[in-house]
């Protein structure tokens, strides 16, 4: 979505745009905001000297974790810091988001004014920074489903439990690591699959990918990568090998990809959000 230069609180939609047409359509119309996925924000970032975007001021991305990486590519090609927020249907608002100039790596940012948000175990007891836990939230607004069973606990002690799984820094910074129900248990440990594709986002071959949990004998499930490759690189053994030790260097090494399926294309929504629970479908 994009926001008149002008200040007008009018706009452009588009449902199912491509790099090229957004581009196209901030250059046209003198944009000066624009809203979109990560998916977007990478594609865009290898031909945006193709257009005038001048007047592009501020950038959001919505939909679903930004990988550090993608935020860094957009800042190269652009000079702009990308707006990163989480904020949830129940909530009807952003509650936690950085402006530009206290973006810290990593992090989503700082709950925004007049919410409050807090890391909490399955007791609703508040853990220490540094912790990973369920992310709960309060303030001004909110909301659940009346006809959804698993919202009836979506609401606890006046906090709301949106479903993600956070860890909180020192000094108030909140990190995304997933959903509550995407996190991968893999031989005793917890493995957020959106780290796990940030690290594989950093390799210099990888276009798109999505991390799942597969069910495994023995370490219960396993964490598997699907991966689209750039152009020119080949989907052999020798790049999987590259690709488990390039995550083991970058991050845990045993939450490196114990298997690498490599794909012309991920499922996506026409906002460009990863469809996880396709790729757990086969």
């Amino acid at each position: 979505m994009l926001s008149d230069a002008r200040g007008r609180l009018g706009g452009v939609a588009f449902e199912r745009g491509t790099p090229e047409t957004l581009l196209g359509a901030i250059e046209r119309h003198r944009a000066s905001v624009l809203f979109t996925a990560p998916t977007m924000y990478r594609q865009m970032a290898a031909i945006t000297g193709r257009f005038d975007l001048s007047s592009l001021k501020k950038c959001v991305s919505a939909g679903e974790a930004l990988p550090d990486a993608t935020r860094q590519l957009w800042k190269q090609a652009t000079g702009i810091e990308i707006i990163d927020g989480i904020g949830s249907t129940e909530m009807i608002h952003i509650f936690i988001s950085s402006p530009p100039e206290t973006v810290r790596r990593g992090a989503i940012g700082k709950p925004v004014p007049g919410y409050e948000a807090r890391i909490v175990d399955d007791e609703m007891n508040e853990l220490p920074p540094g912790t990973v836990g369920k992310l709960a939230v309060k303030g001004p607004t909110g909301c659940r489903y009346l006809a959804d069973d698993r919202q009836l606990n979506y609401v606890k002690k006046g906090w709301n439990l949106p479903g993600d799984t956070f860890m909180m820094d020192a000094d108030g910074y909140f990190y995304y690591q997933a959903r509550s129900d995407d996190m991968i248990v893999s031989g005793g440990y917890n493995i957020a699959g959106p780290e796990v594709e940030a690290a594989l986002m950093l390799h210099e071959a990888v276009a798109e990918c999505g991390v799942i949990g597969v069910p495994d004998e023995e370490r219960g499930q396993i964490v598997k990568a699907f991966v689209v490759l750039k152009p020119g690189s080949r989907d052999d053994a020798a790049m999987v090998a590259a690709l488990q030790d390039f995550v083991k260097q970058t991050i845990a090494p045993y939450k490196y990809p114990r298997s690498v399926e490599f794909r012309e294309s991920l499922p996506r929504t026409e906002t460009g959000k990863l469809q996880r629970f396709r790729l757990r479908a086969g």
